[in-house]
This record gives structure tokens, C-alpha cells and sequence, in this order.
């Protein structure tokens, strides 16, 4: 006996919402977190190359991410994560190779951009110990929290109270003759 059933329907599967929009992230914050990356590896180029190679992690995760709304944490931790890499890397070299790398040239209206505090500032962040210079370019450039820190950097809040401290007693010993 043959069963006469009439064909299901197909269910198209509903469009995911949670979906990461990449092009939305790429254009709202491409530019800060290239920015970031200079601060932190002190070069544009290997800071585009670590911005570009986040964005192609998250979308290689986008479809996995629990909570799409916390791409741009995952980007920014992705880009700190990516900026240590590169400076590792370039220190084996160095190591191995025992040449300096030549240092980048300014563009002819850098002096005119930054004024001589601003480079004296940034050459004393650039000075401190990577923890230290981390907590604190991400505390007050790029506005994080402690929670958000902690969570970027993988370390608890307590850590980053203690290195955001002790990196601005550093600072103001250095630029302010202070004893901190």
C-alpha cells in the first residue's frame, strides 16, 4: 500500500539577527582601531596590517560569536593581542639579526603637528613597561573602562588599577620632575 502524503512545504530559515554586521564595524571604527594599533606597535603599516588581520578573524568567528554586540571588544582585544605579536616578532629579529631597524621618517609637517610636549608625552608612554603602556593607552585614549580593560587585555580589574598607577606615577616622574 502505497501512502498518498502531499509534499511539505519547504521553511526557508529566517535571516539570522544576530549576525555581525563587518562593513558597519569596518567603516565605524577602522580608523580608531588603526590609531590604537600605531600607539601600540609605532607604525602605520604594521598597524593596518593588525587591524586588517583582526577583521579577518572576526569574520572568520562572526557565525560563532555568543553576543555579536561585543564584536568591537573582540576587535579591540584581537588588535592588542596582534600589536603584542608584532613586536615580538620584531625583537626575535633583532635578536637574531642583531641589526636595528631603521627608524621611521617623520613626514615634514610632523613638527608642526605635534607640539614638543606632545612628543615628550608620547616618548614616555612609549617608555613604559608594555602592561603599563597598555592600560593605559586604552584607559585614556581610547576611553575603556576598567572592566573593559580587563576583559581586552585578559588580566583582572585589580591589575589594571595597579598598572594604570603605576604607569602614571611613571609619567609624572618623567614629565612632571616629580617624585610621583
Amino acid at each position: 500500500m502505497a501512502a498518498d502524503n502531499p509534499a511539505r512545504p519547504v521553511v526557508e530559515p529566517a535571516p539570522r539577527t544576530d549576525m555581525v554586521d563587518l562593513h558597519a564595524l569596518y567603516t565605524a571604527h577602522w580608523r580608531y582601531l588603526v590609531r590604537l594599533a600605531v600607539l601600540l606597535v609605532d607604525d602605520v603599516s604594521s598597524a593596518e596590517d593588525v587591524v586588517q588581520d583582526a577583521f579577518v578573524a572576526l569574520h572568520k568567528r562572526s557565525g560563532s560569536l555568543r553576543d555579536p554586540d561585543a564584536a568591537l571588544a573582540y576587535l579591540r582585544a584581537s588588535v592588542v593581542n596582534l600589536s603584542r605579536s608584532v613586536l615580538r616578532r620584531r625583537q626575535v629579529v633583532r635578536k637574531h639579526l642583531r641589526v636595528a631597524e631603521p627608524e621611521a621618517t617623520a613626514g615634514a609637517d610632523s613638527d608642526v603637528l605635534l607640539r614638543d610636549e606632545h612628543r615628550a608625552a608620547l616618548a614616555a608612554v612609549k617608555a613604559l613597561p608594555r602592561h603599563q603602556r597598555e592600560v593605559l593607552i586604552l584607559r585614556y585614549w581610547s576611553g575603556l573602562s576598567e572592566r573593559e580593560i580587563a576583559a581586552a587585555l585578559g588580566i583582572s580589574a585589580g591589575s589594571v588599577k595597579s598598572a594604570a598607577s603605576r604607569g602614571l606615577a611613571a609619567l609624572h616622574r618623567v614629565l612632571g620632575g616629580g617624585p610621583g
